[in-house]
């Protein structure tokens, strides 16, 4: 056996060298799938750094832009007018987004407070209901106990001898009369637990909108999109302000000193003027009304209308005279509508 054992060594000394290589197989492959993600990462690394390269690449391109149009006392007006125009449209955003949201939070709370009302009618009538059972129920326990006490004060005035020929029926009307007590007293905590449950039911949760109160929230959108249109398309500016957030600085010139500053007056005017407007509540509801009239959309689950068909502005004059003009305010994507439409 000595022989043996040192020609092909001991099964036990095998087996734990088997099991060491194992182990040194499996930590290699561990080790290989470790460094291929290390690698994976390092390009993923890589690519992010070149692309922020190129992104730190570009806006230095546009400060150097931007310096060289400031240093040039031709186009530094122009520069000022410019950012006054972009500082303006993005105003308008927040304003359209402000009213947007608020509107949202007044219909969802509004259907809330509704479906809570209904909510409640309900509870109340179904514990309005278990009550005048509970009542009935009552009721008919109170005849069933005067019913048993004059079966048992029927039995004990028998006589021996009567009570021999009648006992057996007395005693059974007083066992079925005792059980149809038994019966209607667990009726009555079963409707008791009924009662508690519909007093202490917890509110159903908050409801989302649906699509008919999703349409009428966007067309009061559009509408008060269109109110901050006409608002700076009568003081010849809204084109402007349009202008100035799909290009870049540079690309428009607004003319000399004297023309920018006028333009810079301008702006300031329109917007002190809309800031003193606020008194447009009846006006925007009657514009959704009519944009209403004339919306259309691709689907019934569809909440945002289709651009083309609500084109037409509606302009409002105090005495609720409406004239027509075209502008796809939501085609164009005016103060960035499209980003606060209820979907």
């Amino acid at each position: 056996m000595s022989s043996l054992t040192a020609i092909f060594g001991n099964s036990e000394e095998n087996s734990q060298d088997s099991d060491k290589l194992m182990d040194l197989y499996w930590n290699r492959a561990e080790l290989k799938k470790a460094f291929a993600g290390m690698r994976e990462e390092q390009y993923r690394l890589q690519d992010r750094i070149k692309e922020q390269e190129g992104a730190t690449a570009r806006l230095q391109q546009k400060l150097d832009h931007l310096e060289s149009l400031l240093v040039d006392p031709e186009w530094a007006h122009n520069v000022v007018v410019y950012y006054r125009f972009r500082g303006l449209g993005h105003r308008c955003e927040g304003k359209l987004a402000i009213f947007a949201e608020q509107l949202k939070q007044q219909r969802e709370q509004k259907k809330h407070d509704s479906a809570l009302v209904d909510w409640n009618e309900q509870r109340e009538d179904e514990a309005r209901q278990i009550k005048t059972r509970l009542l009935e129920k009552h009721e008919a326990i109170h005849q069933l106990e005067d019913r048993l006490q004059a079966e048992q004060r029927q039995l004990t005035s028998m006589s021996s001898f009567r009570r021999m020929f009648r006992g057996r029926s007395v005693m059974k009307s007083i066992d079925d009369i005792a059980e149809r007590i038994e019966s209607a007293v667990q009726e009555m905590r079963s409707l008791q637990d009924d009662l508690d449950d519909a007093t202490n039911r917890e509110p159903p949760d908050h409801q989302g909108l649906d699509v008919d109160a999703k349409r009428s929230i966007n067309l009061m959108i559009i509408a008060f999109a269109q109110q901050l249109y006409i608002h700076f398309a009568d003081d010849g500016i809204a084109g402007l302000v349009k202008e100035a957030t799909e290009k870049s600085v540079g690309a428009i010139n607004y003319g000399n000193q004297y023309e920018c500053e006028q333009l810079l007056k301008k702006i300031q005017t329109s917007v002190e003027k809309l800031e003193r407007a606020t008194d447009f509540v009846d006006v925007l509801q009657r514009r959704a009304q009519l944009l209403g009239e004339i919306a259309q959309f691709s689907g019934p689950s569809d909440a945002v209308p289709i651009s083309g068909t609500v084109a037409t502005v509606f302009r409002i004059d105090p005495n609720g005279l409406v004239s027509e003009s075209d502008r796809n305010i939501v085609g164009r994507n005016y103060w960035a509508i499209s980003k606060v439409f209820s979907r």
